[in-house]
C-alpha cells in the first residue's frame, strides 16, 4: 500500500516551489504559512515574503511590526509574531538545528513543524503527518503513527499531504480516484459532517482583527478610545504594544547577535 501511494505521487504531485529547496527558513515560511491558510493564498504571499526577507537573518533584523504589516490578509495574525521570534532565535543560537526535539525548542515550533523541517531541509527520516496526511493513515492503514518507507521520508509525506488533500478529503473522499481504495477498510464509509467554525462576522476575532488593521492603517491610536478586551487580547499576542497610553505596533529592540554555528551532522544529500 505505500508503494501504491509513492506511485501515485510520482505521477500526481503538485508543483510547489518550497518541495524545490532544502533551505530551513524558506521551507519554515511556507510551513507556518500554510497552518491556516490554503495553498492557493500562500503562494504569491511566500514569494513575496521571500523577496523582501530571502534569509533567516534578514527577517531576525527586521521590525516585528514590519513582519505584522507584511502578513495582513493571511489571517492568525499571531504567526508572523511567531516567525519573527522564531528568525531571532536562529540568529542568536548560530543557525537551525536538525533534530526533531532541537527544532521544537524554538519559538512558535511544535511536533509537527519541528518534523517537517527535519525531514524536508534536513533529510530526517521521520513520519511528518500533518491533518490530511493523519487522515489517510487512519483510515486506510489504521496507523497515524506509521514510519515513512526506509529512505523515502521526504516523498511519502509529501505524497500524503496531497492524497489528503486533493482525494481522501474530510466529508466525501474520492474514493474511486484513490490508489488504495482496493485495500482500504474505511473504503465507502460515510462520515460525519465537519464542525463548522463560528461566523466570523461578529466575533471577538474579528474585533481583534478591526482593532489590528486600524493599528496597521492609522499608526498609534488612542488606546482609551478602543476595544479594551480586544486590545488586551492583542497585546498578549505580541502584535501590539501600548507606550505612553497609544496603542501601537510593537518594536524589535536590540537585534539578535549571531553567535558561532553549533556543530551539526553533515546534511544528507536531496
Amino acid at each position: 500500500m505505500q508503494e501504491a501511494v509513492l506511485a501515485w505521487y510520482s505521477k500526481n504531485k503538485r508543483d510547489l516551489p518550497w518541495r524545490e529547496t532544502r533551505d530551513p527558513y524558506a521551507i519554515l515560511v511556507s510551513e507556518v504559512m500554510l497552518q491556516q491558510t490554503q495553498v492557493s493564498r500562500v503562494l504569491p504571499r511566500w514569494r513575496r515574503w521571500l523577496e523582501r526577507w530571502p534569509s533567516v537573518e534578514a527577517l531576525a533584523a527586521a521590525e516585528p511590526a514590519d513582519a505584522i504589516a507584511e502578513w495582513a490578509g493571511l489571517g492568525y495574525n499571531r504567526r508572523a509574531v511567531n516567525l519573527h521570534r522564531c528568525a531571532r532565535a536562529v540568529v542568536e543560537r548560530g543557525g537551525f538545528p536538525r533534530e526533531p526535539a532541537e527544532l521544537e525548542r524554538l519559538p512558535g515550533i511544535g511536533p509537527y513543524t519541528a518534523a517537517a523541517l527535519a525531514c524536508f531541509a534536513f533529510g530526517a527520516q521521520v513520519a511528518a503527518p500533518d491533518t490530511n496526511a493523519r487522515r489517510v493513515l487512519e483510515r486506510a492503514f489504521g496507523d497515524p503513527a506509521l514510519p515513512p518507507p526506509a529512505g523515502r521520508a521526504f516523498d511519502w509525506n509529501q505524497a500524503l499531504f496531497d492524497l489528503g488533500s486533493q482525494v481522501c478529503i474530510a466529508r466525501r473522499p474520492r474514493c474511486d480516484a484513490c490508489p488504495l481504495a482496493a485495500g482500504c477498510p474505511s473504503r465507502g464509509r460515510a462520515f460525519a459532517p465537519l464542525r463548522k467554525q463560528s461566523p466570523f462576522e461578529g466575533s471577538f476575532r474579528q474585533r481583534r482583527s478591526r482593532l489590528l488593521r486600524q493599528v496597521l492603517e492609522q499608526g498609534p491610536i488612542d488606546g482609551a478610545a478602543v476595544d479594551a478586551e480586544a486590545l488586551t487580547a492583542l497585546v498578549r499576542d505580541g502584535l501590539v504594544e501600548i507606550e505612553d497610553g497609544a496603542v501601537r505596533l510593537p518594536r524589535a529592540g536590540d537585534r539578535p547577535r549571531r553567535r558561532a554555528p553549533a556543530a551539526t551532522a553533515a546534511r544528507p544529500p536531496a
